[in-house]
């Protein structure tokens, strides 16, 4: 069906007039009711009654009428909704984010891209690195905030944060004193771990390098739990660094680890090659001019 066709075939309808339909769409009447016949030719039915004075619809052209009306009214809502999304009036993105670095920076973030396009719609998929690493690889998600590593070829990175982890202990106990602990010294204490996967590994390795394992008395969810785990003084913890800025530090220590380090570095990832929406490049775009306004360095 040529949708030039149904437009001209509903002028005419609309007006009940060939001569008022043309005048419309500023063609010459015998050019349009040329067209029209074309139209009904293709459909192998009359639309209009020609026999009366003035035009009138048969049975069938009412139905194409009502029926054609709806199509010309969905033709302009996809092109409303089209300009809407190429001008970035509308959208949906897709991010997933593990929980710690949700709660350290992404709430500013979100905040600052919604006032900026308040009808593009974020949804926030929580869960591990490695299942959002999976994610975004298979298309689920459009981007991820993920711990990123050295030879990073996979995905198209930005990055955020290059720093370490680093332990966290209650203010009355004996390394809440130093400058630094290296990571030997934690042979013999109880370690609270958040139970994120990446994380975790990257800790036993570490441990493991420095030639012990680590006694991990307790592996929770929550970070309010941990939190309040070592705040009763039941072990000491290692995170992200700029957890700190979130924490009472009257109460709560951060000390440097060394032999080994830990390193801690998080990017924006998104698939290689692959189509990415207005909105979503935008919010890369975003994300990019923006970052170290949400550092807490």
């Amino acid at each position: 069906m040529d949708i030039r066709h149904l437009t001209y075939f509903i002028e005419v309808a609309k007006y009940k007039s060939f001569t008022k339909a043309s005048n419309s769409l500023h063609l010459s009447q015998s050019t349009l009711s040329k067209v029209v016949k074309e139209f009904e030719e293709e459909l192998k039915v009359e639309l209009i009654d020609r026999s009366a004075k003035q035009i009138k619809l048969t049975e069938a052209g009412e139905i194409v009428f009502a029926e054609g009306e709806k199509i010309m009214e969905s033709l302009n809502d996809l092109s409303i909704h089209l300009y809407d999304l190429m001008n970035l009036k509308k959208g949906k993105i897709k991010i997933g984010i593990p929980p710690i670095i949700g709660f350290l920076f992404f709430p500013k973030i979100i905040k600052g891209f919604n006032n900026l396009y308040p009808d593009i719609e974020i949804k926030i998929y929580e869960d591990d690195s490695n299942k959002v690493r999976q994610d975004v690889r298979d298309g689920i998600l459009d981007l991820g905030m993920v711990m990123v590593e050295e030879d990073e070829n996979e995905f198209n990175v930005v990055p955020f944060v290059n720093d370490e982890l680093a332990l966290f202990v209650h203010h009355s106990h004996p390394f809440a004193e130093r400058e630094k602990v290296d990571l030997k010294e934690l042979e013999n204490e109880p370690l609270i771990l958040f139970k994120q996967k990446i994380i975790n590994e990257l800790i036993i390795q570490g441990c493991i390098q420095a030639g012990f394992q680590p006694k991990i008395k307790y592996e929770i969810s929550e970070w309010g739990f941990i939190r309040e785990m070592i705040g009763e003084n039941l072990g000491v913890s290692i995170f992200p660094k700029p957890i700190v800025k979130k924490l009472d530090q009257n109460l709560f220590k951060a000390v440097p680890l060394i032999n080994p380090t830990l390193p801690w570095k998080i990017g924006l990832i998104s698939k290689k090659k692959s189509h990415t929406s207005p909105a979503v490049r935008e919010f890369i775009n975003y994300f990019t001019a923006e970052k170290r306004k949400f550092s807490l360095e």
